[in-house]
């Protein structure tokens, strides 16, 4: 087993975070204070190909490992996981648009979205069916060369702002085997958004439901074949657990930096608060967990990357322990802080803020854990 990144794995990391500071550090307390989309930021990130990190080459891609994406999404979430989450889940519809898209849809998108031109929202999530996904409602019935939507979704980041619907719809019937994938233009008559959610964090990018009216699609803009679109969204999510559990890694890794410098800084009864040995264990147990979090992360992107037959649960477990380790990181960092964490001049409560949401969605922790015992339950895991 060799931990140690390669040498181009590094260069991708030192570029993100080079990226990340001259592009996101100067503006990301103003972002998520006046709740700005910041598109022209994003567009620079594809402009450094990050916008298409593991997209295929045909669509302009760098079909790079998960792994090396992950380190990506790292430094960047470690300045503003908001953005960076959002970054991730453009990355993952753009993904799946990119493998299972007719060359139609991809020669209409592709190469717009990989290199951040275009935006694409991951539609999947209904009022009635979050954890529960696959008893969605919303339908799409073909009639003649064209497809009919009708229903709604709820919850979908960048709702509004985006260019591309990765839309997940009912084509037969119940369950999960019913349910088929679509690319779907975000201005398509018959498609309306609601208002913008206001939500506890998550501030730099719109979240809206929205309601399809008979909108009509043509055919080719299927994903795959009827009936796969379960499937795709699944496998999907097993990159986007990686994604929003690096995003905590990462949020994890910039409040525990904060933490560092204040304890030097800050003097308490005519010593530095790094001279006190309690925060001292407060901040070794911080940092411990933060490294536990980034290499059971970085394991399940890599049994991603290989194919491995018990991937999907080396992704749920990652995704459970990384999100809930760091938004302990996080809020350990804030308490370090005293009162001026709490304040907004500071960055401590934003992380916190921000990495709040990742234990609820890409599928909640308690849903990761039914997903983890179910599979050691089987008998036939080689979950070691």
């Amino acid at each position: 087993m060799d931990f140690e990144l390669t040498e181009d794995q590094r260069a991708f990391a030192d570029s993100a975070r080079t990226f990340a500071q001259a592009e996101f550090a100067p503006h990301a307390a103003q972002w998520d204070a006046e709740q700005i989309f910041p598109r022209d930021a994003i567009a620079k990130a594809g402009e450094l190909g990050f916008c298409g990190l593991y997209a295929p080459e045909r669509v302009g891609g760098l079909a790079l490992p998960r792994l090396d994406a992950a380190l990506v999404f790292e430094e960047m979430a470690a300045v503003d996981p908001s953005t960076t989450a959002f970054i991730t889940i453009h990355n993952m519809a753009t993904w799946m648009l990119g493998t299972w898209g007719t060359q139609t849809v991809c020669e209409k998108w592709g190469e717009d979205l990989t290199s951040g031109r275009k935006l694409a929202s991951y539609c999947l999530t209904e009022p009635g069916a979050g954890s529960d996904a696959g008893s969605l409602k919303t339908r799409a019935e073909l009639q003649g060369h064209e497809y009919v939507v009708n229903g709604g979704k709820a919850f979908i980041s960048g709702a509004g702002a985006t260019d591309v619907l990765v839309l997940m719809a009912r084509t037969g019937g119940g369950g999960a085997g019913g349910i088929s994938a679509f690319a779907v233009p975000a201005d398509a008559p018959g498609i309306s958004y609601g208002k913008k959610e206001h939500k506890m964090g998550w501030n730099s990018q719109p979240t809206r439901t929205i309601s399809f009216d008979n909108v009509r699609i043509p055919a080719d803009h299927l994903l795959g074949n009827e009936g796969e679109g379960f499937k795709i969204a699944m496998k999907g999510l097993d990159g986007g657990r990686i994604n929003i559990a690096t995003c905590s890694v990462g949020a994890a890794q910039g409040a525990l930096d904060a933490a560092r410098r204040y304890l030097h800084e800050r003097q308490q009864f005519g010593k530095p608060l790094a001279s006190f040995q309690a925060l001292q264990f407060k901040l070794a147990d911080m940092a411990t967990e933060l490294v536990a979090a980034r290499q059971m992360v970085r394991l399940a992107a890599s049994k991603l990357d290989a194919g491995h037959a018990d991937a999907s649960t080396y992704c749920a477990m990652a995704k459970r322990f990384a999100t809930d380790a760091g938004f302990n990181v996080c809020n350990d960092a804030l308490q370090l802080h005293g009162g001026y964490g709490y304040l907004g001049e500071f960055p401590l409560e934003r992380l916190v803020r921000d990495a709040r949401v990742h234990q609820i969605l890409e599928g909640t922790n308690e849903i990761m854990r039914v997903i983890v015992a179910r599979k050691l339950l089987e008998g036939d895991s080689d979950i070691r």
